[in-house]
């Protein structure tokens, strides 16, 4: 019987770890379409078990779980394995991203993050181990070019960042490039599911999907806009997504 080719090379498995239904989700279709097989845990106890029955050569641990959190399983883990761990936490205190570190976990991703980013991170620690496969890297997401006014912000893409007067108001990865995506031709109606392929690289298979979008512009809109509940800056075309301009300059059809 002839040796496998390099195509039927098994691919690397991924456990996922977290207790958000809609964070697993997301996770097992984009790792999946990158082709690793991938396998999922709420918990940390369900995680240890999983651990220890699949074998996965890489995890996705979140820090806040439910029964054992995220640097006890992080703890028991390195106990006995080197398998790469890559924490994800909405704790974003450089304390903890430090304690994760510490730990024995090759990365530290706080939420929200961008799948892509994610996806880019676990390729190059498995290509540094030896494992999965180089082709399951991501395509980069482009740089834009030059810097942006709208109102009083300055969005500069090529050093992704957005100021208001000398603020500088932070943004995750995923927030800029949702703040960039928008803000690339003002006043042209984004539909939400152009916005979910662009940033995180599937079309929405469910209405639910959708969710993600929505969730993002709200986080977005309470950092840049005055008044939240009144946008001025990213406002919603009814059943169809979101546009960048200040109300007075919107056609009738679109409102908050």
């Amino acid at each position: 019987m002839p040796e496998p080719g390099p195509s039927t090379a098994p691919k690397a498995t991924i456990l996922v770890v977290d207790d958000e239904p809609a964070v697993r989700r997301v996770l097992v279709m984009r790792l999946q379409l990158a082709g690793y097989q991938v396998i999922c845990a709420e918990d940390g106890e369900e995680a240890l078990e999983r651990f220890h029955k699949d074998s996965p050569d890489l995890v996705v641990l979140d820090v806040m779980l439910p029964k054992l959190d995220g640097f006890a399983v992080c703890r028991r883990l390195r106990a006995e394995s080197c398998v790469p761990i890559i924490f994800l936490s909405a704790l974003e205190a450089i304390s903890e991203r430090v304690a994760g570190l510490d730990l024995g976990a090759d990365d530290y991703l706080p939420k929200p993050f961008s799948p892509k980013e994610l996806e880019a991170r676990i390729a190059s620690i498995l290509r540094r181990v030896g494992r999965g496969s180089a082709a399951a890297e991501p395509r980069d997401v482009p740089v834009g070019q030059g810097v942006l006014r709208v109102g009083d912000l300055v969005v500069d893409t090529n050093r992704r960042q957005v100021t208001r007067g000398s603020e500088r108001i932070a943004l995750t990865y995923t927030e800029f490039s949702l703040l960039e995506l928008l803000f690339r031709e003002p006043g042209r109606v984004v539909p939400r599911a152009e916005i979910l392929e662009q940033l995180w690289g599937y079309p929405p298979r469910r209405a639910a999907d959708l969710r993600v979008v929505d969730v993002y512009v709200a986080r977005l809109r309470g950092k840049l806009e005055p008044d939240p509940r009144n946008p001025e800056l990213i406002l919603t075309v009814r059943g169809i997504g979101y546009a960048s301009q200040r109300m007075g300059d919107l056609p009738a059809a679109v409102n908050a």
